[in-house]
């Protein structure tokens, strides 16, 4: 296990378009969340696999669960090579959604097109949109690393929730994610 940090935030950076297949079946697109009215959008790279993301997975769900309510839109995309990692399954991520109750869309990268426009880096790894899907916020879930931690920041959640009221999240408060780096196919 590779552990890799997000780097720093880059505000010229605007949501990057996908069609993607859902573990419902469904295809998914960034103009879905677009045609919403949407206070914001995060758009958060996991897998199945990931301890940095099993260590947090029920604070993503809680955290999506609660933006959602605030009309903020929450998306989660499978970037790995499945062949290589079976875990990351289409099936598995099926399995995963089921158990852990996701509230969001849970979309596989298969050509892993998606995750190299956007950069991302790590699982997992957060990208937070304003309403205009301009990017506002790169950084960590929380404070809690790899730690199942009650007690943390809620860093994405709160910079979220800022653009409720026309605010923006403060530079200096975003920390980069730590996880896993995305395991590429050769």
């Amino acid at each position: 296990m590779t552990a890799l940090q997000t780097p720093p935030i880059d505000y010229s950076m605007n949501a990057i378009d996908f069609i993607l297949r859902d573990v419902s079946g469904k295809m998914v697109a960034l103009n879905d969340f677009k045609n919403k009215g949407l206070n914001g959008l995060v758009v958060a790279f996991i897998c199945n696999h990931c301890p940095y993301v099993l260590a947090i997975i029920d604070k993503i769900v809680k955290d999506a669960d609660e933006l959602q309510k605030k009309n903020i839109g929450f998306v989660a995309i499978m970037p790995n090579d499945y062949d290589s990692y079976p875990q990351d399954s289409f099936d598995n991520m099926i399995i995963m959604s089921k158990e852990k109750k996701f509230c969001f869309p849970y979309l596989l990268d298969d050509t892993q097109e998606i995750a190299r426009s956007y950069g991302a880096v790590c699982t997992p790894d957060f990208f937070g949109f304003d309403k205009d899907f301009h990017l506002i916020y790169r950084g960590r879930l929380d404070d809690s690393g790899m730690k199942i931690n009650n007690s943390s920041t809620r860093d994405l959640f709160n910079a979220m929730l800022t653009l409720v009221d026309g605010g923006r999240p403060n530079a200096k408060a975003q920390f980069p994610s730590i996880g896993c780096s995305i395991k590429w196919r050769v």
